[in-house]
């Protein structure tokens, strides 16, 4: 029977990572991938039977493919700190690796929970990142620092589960805020090469909250719904700010008096 490693990356996880490695403990291996965490997500970590790795932090493609590396065993399951698989999902997972003719690559749909509902629009269902379910040696990882892709090594089409993870990507909105800097700090580096005032900056803002907002129906889920548009205006504006401010080095310049 084919045996199965979950990986979890994580950094200061500790208040999420004790539920996430719960639900995967049917799983023959789990391996905790840490950038040196201060809370004791560690700890936590290998209390529950985790084996915990340390890998400094270069960005998220870099993270993901040491994952992979420490990784043992024949199929791979990918799990965030803030994801939890659910029992339906653990039981497809298993009827999938125990299938010789099964695909190599598998998607995963996730439900996310934000501001205590299951938010069912603005772009958050399914919600689906990279493949989350994949033989070793199918599949790595792109090296962008954040919002990372994934690159196939076989000819096999991409399958796509039936049930869904669930995910809890905020506990408040004090993470909201700080989750908007690290990644738009990581994502400004993605766009040096662009050309970018403060103008542009607005607009790709501007865009960001309509798309969210009204394109993928984001008013349909309330007041969480328009949340999750302005961190978007929020997160945008910022990745652009903090690319022009590299680009330009004296965007904080203190005149003489």
């Amino acid at each position: 029977m084919p045996q199965i490693s979950v990986y979890i990356i994580a950094y200061n996880e500790a208040e999420k990572v004790r539920a996430t490695i719960e639900s995967v403990r049917w799983a023959d291996e789990v391996v905790v991938v840490d950038s040196h965490s201060t809370d004791g997500t560690a700890g936590i970590a290998q209390q529950m039977g985790a084996r915990v790795v340390q890998v400094e932090f270069k960005g998220f493609g870099d993270l993901r493919n040491q994952a992979l590396q420490s990784c043992t065993h024949e199929w791979i399951f990918s799990v965030d700190a803030d994801e939890r698989c659910t029992p339906e999902v653990a039981a497809e997972v298993r009827a999938i690796v125990n299938n010789p003719a099964s695909l190599d690559v598998w998607r995963v749909p996730r439900r996310n929970f934000f501001m205590g509902r299951w938010i069912r629009h603005s772009g958050w269902y399914p919600n689906f990142r990279q493949p989350q379910l994949f033989r070793k040696g199918a599949m790595t990882y792109d090296l962008k620092p954040v919002h990372e892709g994934y690159v196939l090594h076989t000819p096999k089409p991409l399958g796509t589960l039936q049930n869904a993870i669930w995910q809890f990507p905020f506990k408040n909105m004090a993470e909201v805020l700080h989750k908007a800097n690290r990644y738009s700090s990581l994502g400004a580096e993605k766009i040096q090469h662009k050309k970018i005032s403060m103008g542009s900056a607005l607009v790709h803002a501007q865009w960001a909250f309509w798309k969210h907002y009204v394109f993928k129906l984001g008013f349909l889920d309330g007041w969480a719904g328009f949340v999750i548009a302005l961190g978007n205006f929020e997160g945008t504006f910022y990745r652009y700010v903090k690319a022009l401010e590299t680009q330009k080095g004296d965007l904080w310049k203190v005149p003489k008096p």
